[in-house]
């Protein structure tokens, strides 16, 4: 522990069982002495076990539905209330997508869960950020942090609808991040993560060969979620003070990977299985 985050205060979405990124973050921000208020919607809280990650880390949950914007002003108010100050720090960690958990491929999206797909993965950090400023919620110099994916620059089968919330939340932090950095040198990025197993990341279609080819992509391996939470934590700290509207590519070089030899392997493997089984069938 290196105390980065010591006197710090915070707020941290999406928290759901001890799989979620969230999660991890919420325990590391704590061990490394901030304090910090839960927060998820009433459903979720009633899904997972946050109330066990508030006990361990000493604090409170306050319900919110991030897609609702009088939600988010209670929150805020409430959260800042309870903490005794702004937030220095903010983790954005809420997706899903109703075409995904309904097996709706890409080309044949229904519109309304497509909708429902931006509201809660991307709009809901938009008013997040527009409620803390109306509120004057965060700190000069604090930091906020969005979860987000490759698929929001490249094509990833089975990445779905995601894959466009994705690239409108990297588009948002971008924008924001100018307007609150001129404002009150508050900087806002997003972690672009390595295929995690979550409860969220497992709806998607073919994940663990996902996480299987990502992992023999990446010269240094795919990055767990305690690994990522370590990262979020350097960006919650006073030591990147000067890092702000990027796309943080937390992935082990996944992201800057062609082909690797590992997955050329298998690849090459399970082309000679395929000739074997050809010439065994021609034979016959």
């Amino acid at each position: 522990m290196y105390n980065l985050l010591k006197g710090k205060r915070g707020l941290i979405f999406g928290a759901l069982n001890d799989k979620s990124i969230a999660w991890k973050v919420a325990e590391r921000a704590s061990e490394e002495g901030a304090t910090f208020v839960l927060t998820n919607t009433p459903v979720s809280m009633r899904l997972g076990n946050i109330d066990e990650l508030a006990e361990k880390c000493h604090t409170i949950v306050i319900p919110a539905d991030a897609t609702k914007v009088q939600d988010l002003e209670n929150l805020v108010t409430k959260g800042m209330e309870r903490l005794g100050g702004k937030f220095d720090f903010v983790l954005h960690s809420i997706g899903m997508s109703p075409n995904v958990r309904k097996g709706r491929t890409y080309d044949d999206l229904d519109y309304n869960y497509l909708q429902q797909t931006l509201d809660i993965s991307a709009i809901s950090f938009h008013k997040i950020l527009q409620v803390c400023r109306k509120f004057d919620a965060i700190s000069d110099w604090g930091s906020v942090v969005a979860l987000s994916y490759v698929a929001a620059q490249r094509t990833l089968y089975g990445y779905n609808d995601m894959a466009d919330a994705k690239a409108m939340l990297e588009s948002i932090a971008r924008s924001f991040g100018y307007i609150y950095g001129r404002e009150k040198r508050i900087r806002i990025n997003t972690v672009s993560q390595s295929p995690t197993l979550t409860t969220a990341g497992s709806g998607i279609l073919g994940f663990d060969n996902l996480v299987d080819f990502a992992d023999r992509m990446s010269p240094l391996g795919n990055a767990n979620a305690v690994e990522c939470a370590n990262y979020i934590i350097t960006l919650f700290s006073d030591l990147t003070r000067k890092v702000t509207m990027q796309n943080l590519f937390h992935d082990g070089g996944y992201s800057n990977m062609g082909m690797s030899f590992r997955a050329m392997k298998i690849y090459t493997e399970g082309l000679e299985y395929r000739d074997v089984k050809v010439v065994k069938k021609d034979s016959n």
